[in-house]
């Protein structure tokens, strides 16, 4: 004997088959439109002096070559830096025509060869005047005035980190490879940031150090919440050695031994960090369409994007020896 369901199980059966094939539904986003805006990349460092990248954000949509990239960088703006009792105007300095002695920094900023800094026309701010380099303690004020329009942000240089000390360390089963490490005790009862950026000065064939500028390494940020007024040992990777070709792919991400290594450790103030944490985030998705959207938060008043940040460096030298 056959059984049968009962009616309501027909009915509820019946209702989920024809919710299942008529759930599609089309769905239409407003996508909003794109508004260019001034990008302000701005930073002033102990005992330096200020130096103000100025571009044009881009259309998601819009052409990603070199060219593109390249015509986005702003000229013609005026830019004041403040230590809170005098305003200084700054200078704009081009690629195509650098005093002598910025070659690198121009490099560093860019993200050119110096070879080819001569080939374009990219435009920075900056002042010779020593009375605005970089101190502790000072507060400074930047002002962007570009194209009827005022822009303005503030950033205080903090004091210096210090480490306790730096060593070297061969990896496991790599006698010659190693990661460089740092003990250090974060300060108490403050909120501190930093930012870690290495360059190798061990000399090339040509007698030149192999690292023209300083790299930052893998999630180069971090700040002290689970560290706060504690002593600690950590380690960073070499940045560089991952685009050296000639390195057996099981030697990248160490120092060689016998790598001379400067470190540079920036104390930072939290809106920065905030800034910087996000931004490398977004680089370290590579585009992937999982990656969580976030909007980096900046510090520039006025309707820009971007950022201006004192950072106070610590600069250490490592020799990479057992």
């Amino acid at each position: 004997m056959k059984k049968k369901l009962p009616y309501h199980l027909l009915f509820l059966l019946a209702g989920f088959l024809l919710t299942f094939v008529s759930c599609e539904k089309e769905v239409e986003i407003e996508i909003p439109g794109y508004q260019e805006q001034l990008v302000v990349d701005g930073s002033i460092e102990l005992d330096q002096p200020p130096f103000i990248l100025l571009s044009k954000s881009k259309d998601i949509y819009a052409p990603t070559d070199i060219q593109s990239f390249l015509g986005s960088f702003v000229s013609g703006a005026q830019v004041t830096v403040s230590d809170g009792s005098v305003k200084y105007p700054m200078i704009e300095v081009c690629t195509d025509n650098l005093p002598p002695g910025m070659e690198e920094l121009a490099a560093e900023a860019f993200g050119l060869p110096v070879s080819e800094l001569s080939k374009y026309h990219l435009c920075a701010y900056t002042s010779f005047d020593p009375n605005i380099f970089g101190k502790q303690g000072i507060t400074y004020e930047l002002e962007v005035q570009y194209e009827g329009k005022t822009y303005t942000s503030s950033s205080q240089m903090l004091t210096a980190p210090v480490f306790d000390s730096v060593y070297w360390k061969a990896a496991q089963g790599l006698p010659d490879y190693g990661y460089s490490y740092v003990t250090f005790t974060d300060p108490g009862n403050t909120k501190d940031a930093y930012q870690w950026e290495v360059r190798r000065i061990n000399t090339n064939s040509e007698g030149k150090p192999i690292d023209a500028g300083f790299t930052r390494t893998f999630n180069p940020v971090f700040d002290d919440e689970f560290i706060n007024g504690l002593t600690f040992d950590f380690w960073y990777e070499n940045p560089m050695s991952f685009d050296d070709e000639s390195l057996p792919e099981e030697y990248r991400g160490y120092y060689a031994k016998g790598d001379t290594v400067v470190i540079k450790f920036s104390k930072m103030d939290q809106i920065a960090f905030e800034f910087f944490e996000k931004k490398y985030v977004q680089l370290s998705s590579g585009g992937s369409p999982f990656a969580s959207p976030a909007n980096i938060p900046g510090n520039i008043e006025g309707g820009a994007l971007g950022i201006w940040v004192a950072l106070a460096p610590l600069y250490d030298t490592l020799v990479c020896l057992p």
